[in-house]
């Protein structure tokens, strides 16, 4: 009963500020119903989208973008950051590299894959794949080199091969560190992609968005950012479910 009351109130403040929402927007308070519609509305002209498909067909194309673009990125950033971890040689040779191209935001590229590339499928997933496997990279090669190196040594007086102290002890050590680069750029991803629609490709949620603005319709522009909000939330919740689930019997 305590936990579902905890619940019920966390759920309070985003209540208030519906209500909030749809009270300002009736009064009127700010000038011209047209740039602030109450939220039933916005909820009105969702459902009208999810009838007529646009809504899902845009949704469809990006969730696809961002699943290919992250989990390639993800995966090339856990495999370099385990190897920059666990061998010093690979971190002198790829370190510097990845020092000096980290900073560079995401949509920094956009320009240059425009060019490389061209505008097709495969632009929006080359910016994800950039954004998701430079921090995944970073934060799994500090997560490998901030092991407790005596945890290693008593791996290895007990008898342990390289590939089981790598798996039985610096893999599951890291791991608190290895899931908070994943779970802050599975939000990231959903932004990256969502400008990189608005700037350079025709289809998905950023894209629809601008057609929505070129229309002055900011009750679809405001039911894409909600959509956004929500795909953000909850891919960071699930990567935060896992890291519990894996981590919460020894961490």
């Amino acid at each position: 009963m305590i936990n579902r009351f905890k619940k019920m109130w966390g759920l309070l403040p985003i209540v208030i500020f519906l209500v909030l929402w749809e009270i300002t927007a009736r009064l009127e308070l700010f000038p011209g119903h047209i740039f602030f519609p109450p939220f039933s509305e916005v909820m009105r002209e969702f459902f009208s989208l999810m009838a007529t498909g646009l809504l899902v067909e845009s949704f469809s194309r990006s969730l696809f973008r961002v699943l290919i673009g992250f989990f390639a990125g993800s995966v090339c950033g856990l495999l370099v950051g385990i190897l920059m971890g666990w061998r010093k040689l690979v971190d002198r040779s790829f370190g510097p590299i990845i020092s000096l191209i980290y900073p560079i935001p995401a949509l920094g590229w956009l320009p240059l894959f425009m060019l490389w590339i061209g505008i097709n499928e495969m632009l929006p997933i080359a910016i994800i794949f950039i954004c998701s496997f430079f921090p995944v990279c970073y934060t799994t090669a500090t997560g490998v080199k901030c092991v407790d190196k005596d945890y290693i040594r008593a791996a290895r007086t007990l008898g342990a091969s390289e590939f089981k102290v790598l798996t039985g002890v610096i893999l599951p050590l890291a791991l608190p560190e290895i899931f908070t680069g994943l779970r802050l750029e599975s939000g990231m991803a959903w932004r990256v992609v969502i400008a990189a629609e608005m700037v350079a490709v025709p289809t998905g949620i950023g894209a629809l968005m601008m057609r929505a603005e070129s229309l002055v319709r900011i009750d679809i522009i405001i039911v894409c950012l909600m959509v956004l909000s929500v795909m953000c939330f909850s891919f960071e919740k699930c990567f935060h479910y896992i890291e519990r689930r894996l981590t919460t019997g020894w961490r």
